[in-house]
């Protein structure tokens, strides 16, 4: 007996090496790497639909995508450790799923996520062990100015500002609710940002533009006239992609 079931793989991995989540032409991607695994393991042709496009060199402690299985049914236990284990067996070290979740046939990684949620890291003192996984920089800036410009950011909706150029969206809207600075020790620091979505280049771009303020450059009501404009020229530059790692994504019918 045959039939077609839609699975949800929970995934997680280091970017370094990859030009991002999305498949290119001349380029290695995290779905190529995942696409080419599961077809190897399931015998038929597997293509994934992630929840988003991480940039390259951006990490993912949670990602989801969804497949299409056209095959003889197989218990849950299969897919639930057999399959797994088959599968993280293939992948590359920096790429490892966590499970396998059957869902219903118009479940939809990327348009159903409710919150997508992601920190972006910064140290300060020259660490070895963090090269890749967050920014080093010289100077530290004001958490304080920083908390009070990010609060503004939560005010409004349209991000055009804080958007890579020449993108296919149909709009530029998201709803943020939460922004805010933490610190972590006395070497490091962590912005964590939630919204319904982001556009292209969004978390590095407004990461730019918080430091910008947290260094004086700008004062943080600034934001304002910066975010109305609605002119990426405006807004800072973006940060590197190897602080920044999307953390948590959420579904109404995911608990």
């Amino acid at each position: 007996m045959t039939h077609t079931q839609r699975y949800f793989i929970e995934l997680f991995y280091n970017g370094t090496n990859y030009h991002g989540w999305q498949s290119q032409h001349n380029a290695l991607s995290i779905q190529e790497v995942l696409n080419k695994a599961l077809s190897t393991v399931l015998r038929e042709p597997i293509e994934t639909l992630g929840c988003g496009r991480t940039d390259t060199g951006v990490h993912a402690k949670q990602f989801y995508a969804h497949f299409d299985l056209v095959s003889i049914v197989h218990s849950p236990w299969y897919m639930d450790y057999r399959l797994l284990r088959s599968i993280n067996s293939i992948l590359p070290a920096d790429i490892a799923i966590k499970q396998f979740i059957p869902v219903h046939a118009d479940a939809h990684a990327r348009f159903d996520a409710t919150l997508r949620s992601y920190e972006y890291h910064i140290h300060f003192d020259k660490d070895p062990f963090k090269q890749g996984y967050s920014w080093q920089l010289r100077d530290e800036p004001d958490l304080e100015l920083m908390n009070r410009a990010a609060k503004i950011i939560m005010e409004y909706t349209d991000f055009s500002c804080f958007s890579k150029s020449n993108t296919q969206t149909l709009t530029n809207n998201c709803k943020i609710v939460v922004a805010e600075w933490l610190r972590i020790d006395d070497k490091s620091i962590i912005f964590k940002v939630s919204a319904d979505r982001f556009l292209r280049n969004m978390v590095r771009a407004v990461v730019g533009t918080l430091l910008m303020v947290g260094h004086r450059e700008i004062q943080p009501e600034a934001i304002h006239e910066i975010i109305q404009s609605k002119n990426r020229s405006n807004a800072g530059t973006s940060v590197p992609a190897c602080g920044l790692y999307l953390t948590e994504v959420k579904y109404p019918y995911l608990g």
